[in-house]
């Protein structure tokens, strides 16, 4: 690797160093999933209280329930002890700010990239975007029917989640 990486191995070795999770197994020993958006202000272990080894995180931009999160969450759910989902994107997001066009567009005239074939998925109402994917997960043949599934909204100022009902 480059020297762009010196910083974060020589993180690594310090925490390497008195590394304590080697007895961890890949299961979700909260059986929780979270899918959450990309954003570096979320920090999901910490806002909901949980530690390594407590959850599966989920992360993409916006918090969107894809087709790949889809099929993570049925290897979480059938391989890996997951059995609730918390689908939780937050305040202030770039994804509830925009619209694709609008996206596409400003990645087209400031680097000269022609995205135009990719779906980024923006959510000009980020509630309605939520339900549509708690149903999303719900309405899959692929997850069990019990499977508890909640979302919420994440506000980046106030570190609170604010409940979305279905």
């Amino acid at each position: 690797m480059s020297g762009a990486f010196d910083d974060l191995l020589a993180a690594n070795e310090k925490y390497a160093s008195d590394f304590s999770h080697s007895d961890l197994t890949g299961r979700a020993l909260k059986g929780l999933a979270v899918v959450t958006c990309m954003d570096s202000r979320v920090d999901p272990l910490g806002l909901l209280g949980l530690t390594a080894g407590d959850a599966k995180i989920l992360r993409n931009a916006g918090a969107r329930v894809t087709d790949d999160v889809l099929r993570t969450l049925v290897l979480a759910v059938y391989l890996l002890g997951v059995d609730r989902v918390l689908v939780m994107p937050h305040t202030d997001c770039r994804m509830s700010k925009s619209t694709d066009t609008e996206v596409h567009d400003l990645i087209q005239s400031d680097y000269g990239v022609d995205t135009r074939s990719l779906d980024f998925k923006t959510v000009p109402d980020q509630r309605e975007a939520l339900r549509h994917d708690l149903t999303r997960i719900k309405a899959s043949p692929y997850l069990p029917a019990g499977l508890n599934v909640g979302g919420a909204i994440y506000d980046v100022r106030t570190g609170k989640l604010n409940p979305v009902e279905m």
